[in-house]
């Protein structure tokens, strides 16, 4: 019998890089990714192999085994990480999958700035210098009543901005019931002590009242401030102060009243069954002198931080210094000034967020009835059914809320479980995620956006073809 080989022969066998560069299969990948790129994968692979055999592992190393272990991460280098997916969750605002899908004029904004010289800082009719943030803040002002408005990156650069700039030093008064977690760990008590502000607590975490808020100012507090839950909701022995209530203590006590709106609605969407939620121009007639708000959920544009409020106070954030840090590039910009256009012109549904909030059951069914059609087609061996299914806003807004929806179910024997059929659709050119349910893959069609249905049928296509 041929003894085998050692494993410091082993060693010795692995192939030198010089070697492993010369497969002809990493040509494309040196014109994508870049000769020093793919070393340095391959680096990182022989160094894998070689702690498997250093532990023992009976393997002989060869050129095609290191490109073998090697190729996943090459591909997925190649492809890119920030990608387009197929969003077939039912979550109409999903974090994780980049909120709100922007409006085709918006798009079109962010094309036309992107590509060219523009006006972002540019007065034309003065042919100087201008304010970037002056292309969309007359808006605000116009569609939440505002008397003033400003925009940073995002709304906790918002909070942060405003409390920074306007109670450093000082106290501000929050509700313990509005002490809140939100994804990233961002916790207001935190951004609170970072701006320089002193957080009092007042009331309890189901009940606060207006005595309580009464009771805590002092010379030293310079704010009230009102915080949307976000994603958490309290139900039963509950209670909170009304808007106008905490605006006439703070007017009476002459301190400010500020609101993190957090979810940025516009527009009352009871028509479409989802109450309770305040817009931004609420907030305003209801009181408050400063508000901040998301653009990018359920507002239906970019990430952007808005704030609105009156005027002598947004003139004090607008000269602080940390708004340099916090200010807005030109291709956001383009697209929450086209965003917010469709609401002055009370085109709002054309917004994709609150055209897919706004989507009648019936008219679901329809666009699963055509989704499962094809599916049929696509895989003559599978079950495919339409089936009820349960949506959500997402976004944090409407965390109770359930939106009625529908959507297709998919099973077939070859393919495994639900949750093999699921990941086999991550794994996709253009990924589709989905649900499931009872052992089956649930795409929901509320989300889909126009050109996902054959996105779907082929990424089945092709998994049926691969097994």
């Amino acid at each position: 019998m041929k003894p085998q080989p050692s494993g410091r022969e082993k060693l010795r066998s692995l192939p030198s890089m010089d070697l492993l560069l010369s497969i002809p299969e990493l040509g494309p990948y040196f014109s994508s990714l870049g000769r020093e790129t793919v070393k340095s994968v391959l680096s990182e692979t022989l160094k894998v192999m070689r702690d498997k055999i250093i532990n023992g592992e009976d393997t002989v190393p060869s050129p095609e085994a290191v490109f073998a272990l090697a190729f996943p991460e090459l591909k997925a280098k190649k492809t890119g990480s920030l990608r387009r997916v197929v969003n077939a969750t039912g979550v109409v605002v999903h974090t994780n999958l980049g909120r709100s899908c922007l409006a085709r004029e918006a798009m079109d904004a962010v094309t036309a700035v992107s590509g060219s010289y523009s006006t972002l800082e540019y007065d034309l009719s003065e042919g100087r210098r201008g304010h970037r943030t002056d292309h969309v803040e007359w808006l605000i002002r116009v569609i939440t009543g505002a008397e003033s408005g400003l925009v940073v990156n995002n709304n906790a650069g918002a909070v942060l901005l405003m409390l920074a700039a306007l109670c450093s030093g000082k106290d501000v008064i929050v509700s313990r019931g509005e002490l809140v977690e939100i994804g990233g760990s961002f916790r207001i008590p935190e951004i609170m002590a970072f701006s320089g502000a002193n957080l009092v607590e007042v009331g309890a975490t189901n009940r606060t009242h207006l005595k309580d808020y009464r009771n805590a100012i002092t010379g030293d507090t310079a704010a009230v401030l009102k915080v949307h839950p976000s994603n958490f909701r309290m139900e039963g022995f509950t209670s909170s102060v009304p808007r106008e209530e905490l605006a006439m203590l703070a007017r009476e006590r002459e301190i400010l009243f500020l609101e993190d709106l957090g979810s940025g609605t516009m527009i009352d969407l009871a028509p479409f069954g989802l109450k309770g939620e305040p817009t931004v121009s609420d907030c305003i007639r209801q009181g408050v002198d400063v508000v901040t708000f998301s653009g990018d959920k359920m507002l239906g544009g970019p990430q952007i931080g808005g704030i609105a409020g009156k005027s002598e106070i947004i003139k004090k954030l607008r000269t602080f210094p940390l708004l340099r840090a916090l200010r807005v590039d030109k291709m956001t910009l383009a697209a929450f000034e086209a965003t917010l256009r469709l609401y002055l012109s009370d085109r709002p549904l054309d917004i994709p967020t609150l055209s897919m909030i706004s989507e009648k059951p019936e008219d679901l069914r329809k666009k699963a009835a055509s989704l499962s059609f094809k599916l049929k087609k696509t895989l003559p061996g599978a079950s495919v059914s339409v089936v009820e299914a349960e949506d959500a806003v997402g976004g944090g807004a409407f965390p109770a809320e359930v939106l009625s929806g529908w959507g297709v179910a998919v099973s077939m024997e070859s393919l495994g479980s639900a949750g093999n059929i699921l990941a086999l659709l991550r794994e996709c050119t253009v990924p589709v995620i989905a649900g499931a349910r009872e052992n089956m893959a649930v795409l929901h069609v509320r989300t889909l956006i126009q050109g996902d249905e054959d996105i779907i049928c082929s990424a089945f296509r092709n998994i049926a073809a691969g097994r």
